[in-house]
């Protein structure tokens, strides 16, 4: 591609629906991870459909179309968290919900509610690996699983080259400091419902940046000088800052 990449304007039309989530998607891969999306990326129809009759049940729109379009591309979907491949997907032993992303030492799923498997772009929910196994419950993560797939292909970016990433733990200067020297993108806060201390997305100048509540912010420059100037700009116990 010749054509200048706008992040945050593509992200803007990426969070409107699905078809703008994977031209966002599309666009993200070849101008920030340097490796445009290929015929051989993406599962095809047949594993989709073995899946189907595996499980017994339909695949939604939207999650046949990202597999068929990405899902073998580990990495843009898998350097942290793992995206479950057709023949991984499962049903929750309390049959609740199809489960196709676990967090990477298993403290949590993501899963479709199987109520609703029928809508195109169905809510993504999270449950968290407990003690008290009584006390866990599916809760509300994203509105719709194209939304939570730019979730993913933005969030596994930020754990891929150790050169071009950078982990902060921020105090309340940080959390100034990034709001002043970045502008917040269009992704909506989440999980769902967590407006004060839910995570939400910046960019700096050539720098995607990831607000975890006041837990944490995670970076990652378009170059290694990108993301040394984001240091510079916050500063703080950076993670990986050898400098």
């Amino acid at each position: 591609m010749t054509r200048e990449f706008d992040l945050a304007a593509s992200l803007a039309g990426g969070v409107e629906g699905r078809s703008g989530a994977w031209t966002f998607i599309q666009d993200f891969a070849a101008h920030w991870v340097g490796a445009a999306l290929g015929s051989d990326d993406g599962w095809t129809e047949a594993d989709l459909d073995a899946a189907e009759a595996r499980l017994g049940l339909r695949l939604p729109t939207a999650l046949r179309e990202a597999y068929l379009l990405f899902g073998r591309r580990q990495d843009l979907t898998s350097n942290h968290d793992a995206l479950l491949g057709p023949a991984q997907l499962y049903v929750d032993r309390a049959g609740e919900a199809l489960v196709f992303r676990h967090e990477n030492q298993g403290a949590a799923s993501w899963g479709i509610l199987l109520g609703s498997l029928q809508d195109d772009d169905p809510a993504v929910s999270v449950r968290l690996d407990l003690a008290d196994k009584s006390a866990e419950r599916w809760e509300d993560w994203l509105e719709r699983l194209s939304l939570c797939f730019v979730e993913i292909i933005l969030s596994e970016s930020l754990q891929a080259d150790e050169d071009l990433c950078d982990f902060l733990d921020p105090d309340d200067d940080s959390v100034e400091l990034l709001e002043a020297n970045s502008v917040q993108l269009p992704l909506p806060v989440y999980p769902i419902g967590e407006k004060e201390n839910g995570t939400r997305w910046f960019l700096g100048q050539d720098v995607l940046l990831r607000h975890d509540g006041g837990m944490a912010i995670l970076a990652r420059g378009r170059t290694a000088g990108d993301l040394d100037r984001v240091r510079d700009l916050i500063p703080g116990d950076w993670l990986d800052d050898y400098r």
